[in-house]
Parts: structure tokens; sequence; C-alpha cells
């Protein structure tokens, strides 16, 4: 639940950072928890219901592009919509149960300190009231979230404050980052460079993945909303935000961009048939619309139908006139340089899970190491790694990982993307000297007292884990991802 501020898990295929909160127990195997229980009830925490209802209002909220929401029938997406969805509730319920609270007083005094609202060092009511209308929310729903963000702060707060701080925690964060380490290692990107990828693979991934290689091409019409249009005036001044949403509550009620054009006398921008990465069907740039906009009315969802877009502090009409699906070939060079990176990505996967499963058998070791290179004309390079900052060879990610290896061990590191791959053995490391003089000293008391709140995060993970009963109706999710 507080997995957001755990200390990152790093492995050799993948370093993930946790940007939402999920409850490490949500892993959708559950099977069925109802009997015959209510169809429109998604899941429960203890006695507390998640109706179907709240969550699709809760996914139309996140604003999610049109790739996204194709994708939510077919990928685990909206499984980690559903964990992150519980994850804020159960936070709330642990909130209220620890009986934290934030005064109507507390609250306007965070809001008007937002240098965001500020004019002339001063709250400015005008820019505050503005802000909500471009954001599209309501003053009581902003500041609701406002109220949510800033409990969750203090709770954890609560959690991390007052805690004790060894003296040896502050010199592991130092030496996590600071070591005379003498090392030999292979480049293994020389190796999977050499790999060629036959033509008959490339057609057989095509062949099996064709429905995919089709591309989008939209026919789009769209208007700016200038002030001089709706108001006779240059300014944008709250009459013309006032007309702004009346044309925006207008929309809802069925009118279209063609009813706007005729009462504004607007001129009307069409843009024919082009893709996602704005080019017409015989491979031309279309240039007359800022990347920015395009993107955001492309990305439209619905055909025909009318929608105010806001970009910078400008507000278009925009609406998709036709959409047609054309699939595309292995004549398409895009298409091929695709299945071919794929292709290149699995090969390494692949090796570097072979010398993974080698060193951890202890199948790996220095005459190993010796065939590798003479076998695949590599060269064993020695380096002498001092900190973190020597980046002339290896990023700093990279060499966090080698300090991490025994002396006469070898381990397999890699970037997060598996662009590169070393084999490193860690022929010998000496410490340096560490006290409270050093330089940088506060900077790594204060990862070390960061890394100590991250654990007692994790133990309360557990203790909520314990606390709260988290069921979920899978034939409801699946109604779910079939609507959506």
């Amino acid at each position: 639940m507080l997995s957001s501020i755990r200390k990152i898990t790093t492995s050799f295929l993948a370093k993930v950072l946790i940007v939402i909160i999920i409850l490490p127990f949500l892993f959708w195997g559950m099977g069925d928890v109802f009997r015959g229980g209510n169809q429109n009830i998604l899941a429960t925490i203890d006695s507390e219901k998640i109706s179907v209802t709240n969550f699709v209002n809760y996914v139309g909220r996140l604003n999610l592009n049109e790739q996204q929401r194709n994708s939510l029938n077919k990928t685990d997406l909206l499984d980690k919509i559903l964990s992150d969805y519980i994850g804020k509730k159960i936070i709330a319920m642990e909130i209220e149960d620890q009986k934290i609270n934030l005064s109507n007083r507390a609250l306007k005094k965070i809001i008007i300190s937002d240098t965001t609202f500020a004019e002339d060092n001063k709250f400015s009511r005008t820019k505050y009231e503005k802000f909500l209308l471009e954001s599209g929310t309501s003053a009581p729903v902003f500041e609701q979230n406002i109220a949510e963000q800033e409990k969750k702060r203090q709770l954890l707060t609560f959690l991390s404050e007052g805690v004790f701080l060894p003296e040896f925690l502050i010199k592991q964060e130092f030496e996590n980052e600071n070591q005379i380490k003498k090392i030999q290692y292979l480049d293994l990107n020389k190796l999977y460079e050499q790999k060629i990828i036959k033509e008959e693979e490339i057609k057989k991934i095509y062949e099996s993945n064709k429905n995919f290689f089709t591309q989008d091409f939209k026919k789009i019409i769209y208007t700016e909303l200038l002030p001089e249009d709706l108001t006779g005036l240059k300014e944008y001044s709250k009459a013309y935000f006032e007309k702004i949403d009346e044309i925006e509550n207008a929309i809802l009620d069925g009118s279209s961009i063609n009813d706007f054009i005729e009462k504004f006398s607007l001129s009307l921008n069409t843009i024919d048939e082009t893709n996602r990465i704005k080019k017409n069907k015989i491979g031309q740039d279309i240039k007359k619309i800022e990347n920015v906009l395009f993107e955001k009315i492309f990305n439209l969802r619905d055909v025909n139908k009318t929608e105010l877009v806001s970009i910078a502090n400008k507000y278009y009409l925009s609406e998709v006139i036709s959409v047609n699906k054309i699939t595309r070939n292995l004549e398409d060079k895009e298409i091929k340089e695709a299945i071919i990176s794929q292709l290149k990505i699995k090969n390494i996967i692949e090796s570097n899970t072979k010398f993974v499963k080698e060193m951890s058998e202890g199948k790996f070791n220095k005459e190993q190491f010796n065939k590798l290179e003479s076998d695949n004309n590599l060269e064993i390079k020695k380096t002498t790694l001092r900190n973190v900052e020597n980046v002339e060879i290896f990023s700093k990610d990279i060499i966090k990982e080698i300090f991490k290896i025994k002396d006469g061990e070898f381990q397999l590191i890699t970037d997060s993307r598996l662009t590169k791959n070393y084999v490193v053995l860690s022929v010998k490391t000496e410490k340096i000297l560490f006290n409270k003089k050093i330089k940088d000293y506060k900077k790594y008391k204060s990862k070390a007292k960061l890394s100590l709140a991250n654990e007692i995060y994790s133990t309360f993970d557990l203790a909520i884990n314990a606390k709260y009963t988290v069921e979920v109706n899978q034939k409801v999710l699946s109604r779910v991802k079939n609507t959506l």
C-alpha cells in the first residue's frame, strides 16, 4: 500500500519503480469470492462495498489515452487500476481509524499559500477560480483532494518521525556509493549486436500478430475559441470563461461543432486522413496543427462527437469525423524495425537468463568467463571504481549494483531497458574512511533516514494486510472489462 516510497527492487530483467499505491496481496488469482452475490458490487474491504458505478466513474476520471482504453479488456491494466483504487480506499480508512483530521482553517492556509494562485505575492481568488475552470473541476472536489493528500502526508509522517537513526545505517548508505573496487568485465552488447535476425523469424512474428499491425487514419476538424470571437474583446476576461462554460454545457446538451461555427462565425480547420505521427496515407507530414493539440484531438475516442479541448490556457472545439483502419505490411519500414527490435530484446532476455542461471548454480567461473571472451571475439576489460560518480564507463545505477558484488563472484548487470549488459567479476574491494567529518555526511544521513522509513512502511504494509480483508468479484470484474 505504501509501495510508492519503498526501496526499489532490482534484478537483471527489470528495475521497477512502483508509482501507484498497490496492496501486495491484490494478485488477481482469488477466484470467485462471491456466491450468487450482488452483481453491482465489484469488491469489498471488510464490510465496505465498492460498486461498479463508483469504480467506472473513477476510471473515467483517469484520462486514459486511446491505446490504454482499447487494451482494458486485453491486459491487466484494469486490475492494476482496481488495485490502486482499493489501496486509496484502505489508506482513507486507516486515516480515519488513526483519527487524522484536517480543519477547514488548515485547508484554507494550504490553498492560499500555494504560489500557483498568487498575484503580487498575495492569494488571488480570480486566479484560483480560473484554475478550477481550466482544470475542469469544482472547488469542493479540488479541496477534498488537497485534504486527502495532506492527511496522507500526516499519516506517513506519523509513522516515520521520531525514529532513532543508528550510525551504522548512515555508514551503509555511504558505502553503497563509495568504494575502491577493482573489477573485470565483459560488454555483452557486442555479443548481442552480432545476432542476425532471420527473415523467416520476422515473417512468423508478423503473421502471428497481424491483427495488431493496424494503423488508424483519422479525419479531424477543429477551431480555436478566441476571446474576440466569443466576447468581442481580446482579453481572457471573466465573460470569456463564462462563455466557455456555456459552450461546455451546450455540448453536453447535444450541440455540435457546426452549431458554434454558425453562432460565433468561427473559422473551421480540416485535417484529412492522418495517422498518429501526423503523416497522411502517402507519408507526407501534416504541419498546420501544433503537436500537442493534434495529439489530444487524435486521442479522442468517439467519432462525430464534439469535444472541448484545453491546451495551455487556450480552448478549442474539435471532432473526429471518421476513422479508417489500415493494415500495415512488412514493406512498412517502421513495422519491420519494430519486430526486429522485439526479437533482439527476446534474444537478450533469453541469453541473460541463461547466464544468471549458470551463476546462481555456481557453474559460471573464470574458465567460462575466459571462454565467453575467446569464443565471441570479446575483450575482458579491467577498471577501478571509487564512487557512483565514476560514470565514464557505467551509469550510476549500474555502479551501485556493481558495488553489491562480493569479491570473487560474478554478476550479470543490466540497465532497466536492457541496452547495457555486462558480466562483472569483483576482484578486490577496499573500504573508504567514514566519519561525521566527511563531505556530504548530511546527504547520507538523509538517505539512511529515508531507507529506514521505507522499512517501517513495509512493516506497516504487512500490518494493514492482516487488518483488512479484501475480496474481489472476478465475474463482475470480467464484465466491467468487456463493457469499458
